[in-house]
């Protein structure tokens, strides 16, 4: 079964809106728009939007010039897609399993499930009535293949009914040979195509793909039109494999929607509670009966959601992020302590709910048979929590190495609680060994004067910030090779040395390029680290 959302962003958009602002907001022309390079353009428009004119792929600019009163509000293609597959999980009540069809459908397996709701048009009908229930538009319809269902659900109005049902039995080609070439989900450029070679229905497609009373001449006429599309393997890009599968000749591999439960405990009590001590305490029970429900998962908890359920029917949000998986219940229930703090109880709490919603395999590991580490140390998991839980994820950053040979760009910082990515020795696909690196290394390596004995002879000399320093030791040179792939073709590559000056001071200098390497004059010395 083919489910069609024909307004998806325009539904959910109303639905978003107060109840007591819907009727008037639905009354007034608005489009949603989206920025391109050539400004807004319209995404999709209300049923008054469409009155007045607007049309989805309109720019906003002619759109107002039909209607000056034009609301524009932001596309949320994102927000679509989420809402389509919450939408794909509860669809599941028709079939056992359930598939997206971006950017506004559903494909759903109701295979033997028929029978249970009265029939194949009963069951159309329950859909057709439970999204109305909930403010949805759809069209939905019922056929062997997806490839049929998605054309009948998308193209029923070339039909009487308002929703198509292709049986087993029936032949697709009589049925399905007057829709146009567009119901075999194709790109734009494939269907111009089609379009120039005098293809518009898919009756028409038929007679050049194999299908006829000739089985030779036809065989000839779709090796002759495949050579137009030998390199196009996707199937939104061969006519003649989504045709296959719109027939059931060729199997088309659908991903199922699977529901992923996140671990939740709660706790109804018996009397609304408003002191903070009787509150800390049931965040705390909460927090063990959490660790448990993780533990019997394997998992660790990376964002936990705490909300609480007033009197008054006003429910309070309060939700931390760590840096890494977790299960310890003092940890989770120090954090929560520092976000409590604002919380007005009201008349009484009388519920509370912990949700993990995020969440991490975490193997079961030995605890520390030294008690005294643990109550002098501090992971540095745990500090970087407490500090983003005080002073925000955004005052606190942490290192993390970049897949780069050059010194300054083999690190950067970001947020703590964004995941880390993986090593460059993981990268690489290998173990990469690194020369030793100086514990301090300057912000911009800064330009230095040199003495050497000749163009690629050790430094003898240099001069840094206006002092002079003789050269007693020198180790290298570590030659580093400039990234052909994001810099010019004229970048020098660099010598690196070790030196010791005469005072015990060891300085990290390199050259930058080569006398006669063709890529500019004399080389250039540069001092990009300090041992200690």
């Amino acid at each position: 079964m083919a489910i069609w959302l024909a307004r998806l962003s325009v539904n959910r958009w109303r639905l978003a809106l107060a109840p007591e602002g819907a009727a008037a907001a639905a009354a007034l022309p608005t489009a949603l728009i989206t920025d391109t390079a050539h400004g807004p353009r319209i995404a999709a428009a209300n049923d008054a939007g469409l009155a007045a004119g607007a049309q989805a792929g309109m720019l906003l600019a002619d759109a107002r010039a039909l209607c000056p009163q034009l609301t524009a509000v932001p596309s949320d293609p994102a927000g679509d897609l989420a809402f389509l597959e919450k939408l794909a999980l509860w669809a599941q009540r028709w079939g056992p399993w359930s598939a997206l069809d971006p950017p506004d459908g559903l494909l759903v397996d109701v295979t033997g499930a028929a029978h249970l709701f009265g029939g194949e048009e009963r069951l159309l009908a329950d859909v057709a009535a439970a999204c109305a229930r909930r403010g949805l538009t759809v069209r939905a319809a019922l056929a062997p293949t997806a490839g049929a269902a998605w054309a009948l659900a998308h193209y029923s109005s070339h039909f009487r009914q308002p929703a198509a049902i292709l049986a087993p039995g029936d032949d697709p080609l009589r049925l399905l040979g007057a829709l146009p070439v567009a119901a075999l989900r194709l790109d734009d450029d494939v269907l111009t195509v089609l379009r120039r070679l005098g293809i518009k229905r898919l009756g028409e497609l038929a007679g050049v793909s194999g299908e006829g009373d000739d089985p030779a001449r036809e065989t000839a006429a779709r090796d002759a039109f495949a050579r137009r599309f030998r390199n196009r393997r996707s199937p939104a890009a061969n006519p003649l494999i989504r045709l296959d599968q719109l027939l059931g000749r060729v199997p088309e591999p659908l991903l199922p929607v699977i529901a992923k439960p996140q671990p939740m405990v709660q706790r109804r009590l018996m009397e609304p509670i408003r002191h903070r001590d009787l509150l800390d305490r049931v965040v705390d029970d909460l927090a063990q009966d959490m660790v448990r429900a993780l533990e019997a998962r394997g998992e660790g908890a990376r964002r936990l959601e705490l909300g609480l359920w007033r009197v008054d029917g006003e429910v309070l949000q309060r939700r931390i992020e760590l840096a890494v998986a977790t299960r310890e219940a003092s940890h989770i229930t120090r954090l929560f302590a520092a976000r409590l703090d604002d919380v007005d109880a009201g008349f009484g709490i009388e519920a509370v709910q912990l949700r993990a919603s995020w969440s991490e395999p975490l193997s079961l590991s030995q605890a520390d048979l030294d008690a005294a580490a643990e109550q002098h140390g501090t992971s540095l998991a745990a500090c970087i929590d407490r500090l983003s839980v005080r002073l925000g994820p955004q005052a606190v950053t942490r290192p993390v190495a970049r897949a780069s040979h050059l010194p300054e760009r083999a690190q950067g910082w970001q947020p703590p609680l964004d995941p880390v990515p993986p090593p460059p020795s993981q990268l690489f696909g290998g173990t990469l060994a690194f020369h030793t690196r100086p514990l301090k290394l300057l912000d911009r390596a800064e330009r230095i004067a040199v003495l050497y004995a000749s163009p690629d002879g050790y430094p003898q000399r240099f001069r840094w910030r206006g002092q002079v320093r003789e050269v007693v030791r020198v180790e290298g040179p570590e030659r580093i090779a400039p990234e052909w792939w994001r810099e010019r073709s004229t970048a020098r590559l660099r010598d690196y040395y070790r030196i010791e000056d005469d005072a015990g001071r060891r300085y990290w200098i390199y050259r930058q390029g080569i006398a006669g390497d063709g890529r500019g004059g004399v080389p250039d010395w540069f001092l990009h680290g300090l041992y200690a």
